[in-house]
């Protein structure tokens, strides 16, 4: 990709999934890559397995203080930033009426506080240097309605909103988008879902397979690129066709 090469690029819940595989694709870019997480043991995996990572930061999106700490750590390591994936993020499958309030708040507080949160910090780096981009993690779920997932579809549809407020107000600076996988092959939805679960779940899909998070790394690293740069305030949606008939909502 064009002008990826030695950008500043922090990754928000880089220690595992699509955000290892994003942290993999810039370091293949020549981007200097940070990440920051709240999983101590998987932030120092990741320094041993992707070479040239410039730094771990540990924090907690959902908490404001902890966001503010790790930028003062950033803005130590880098001395300002380029591009922020917004990554982080959470689920619970549960029915609706089973949802308690700790864990709506939860879900809430990283998902949407937690964008929010990293958001406002990495746009006050970019305008107060040359802008940037900005990519937040929304879904699928954001879209359309799914079943069992109720707080983490509202989270998702609230970072597609944010996203567009962003682009709107932080442009012509910053460009910001919103990603929106569906059903992507994580270690969170090995969690959660049976293979029997999957393979319902594939032939619902036109592709036929789930999606890699390779798959969300190389959309990430393009709406990063010089090739993006008269996109921004979008929701693009990466799920092999599931929605385009609304397969999403069957159960």
């Amino acid at each position: 990709m064009q002008g990826l090469k030695d950008k500043r690029v922090l990754i928000a819940g880089g220690a595992g999934g699509i955000g290892f595989a994003t942290a993999k694709r810039f370091l293949e870019e020549g981007s200097k890559v940070a990440i920051l997480d709240r999983d101590e043991t998987a932030c120092q995996r990741c320094l041993k397995d992707l070479s040239g990572l410039s730094g771990a930061i540990l924090a907690d999106v959902s908490n404001d203080q902890s966001v503010a700490r790790a930028f003062g750590e950033l803005d130590a390591l880098f001395g300002g930033l380029d591009v922020l994936i917004n990554n982080a993020g959470i689920s619970i499958r549960h029915p609706f009426m089973d949802i308690t309030p700790e864990e709506w708040r939860t879900v809430i507080g990283v998902n949407l506080n937690g964008v929010f949160y990293v958001a406002q910090q990495a746009a006050r780096c970019m305008l107060a240097g040359e802008g940037g981009v900005i990519l937040n993690m929304g879904s699928t779920n954001g879209l359309t309605g799914y079943h069992y997932y109720a707080d983490y579809n509202a989270s998702k549809a609230g970072v597609i909103g944010l996203s567009r407020s962003m682009a709107l107000e932080l442009g012509p600076k910053v460009r910001v988008n919103a990603v929106c996988p569906g059903f992507i092959m994580t270690p969170m939805q090995e969690a959660e879902y049976t293979m029997e679960m999957r393979r319902a779940f594939e032939n619902k899909v036109p592709l036929r397979r789930l999606g890699k998070p390779e798959d969300v790394a190389a959309l990430f690293a393009f709406l990063a690129s010089d090739e993006a740069a008269f996109i921004s305030g979008q929701c693009f949606v990466i799920d092999g066709g599931e929605i385009a008939g609304g397969l999403a909502s069957q159960a």
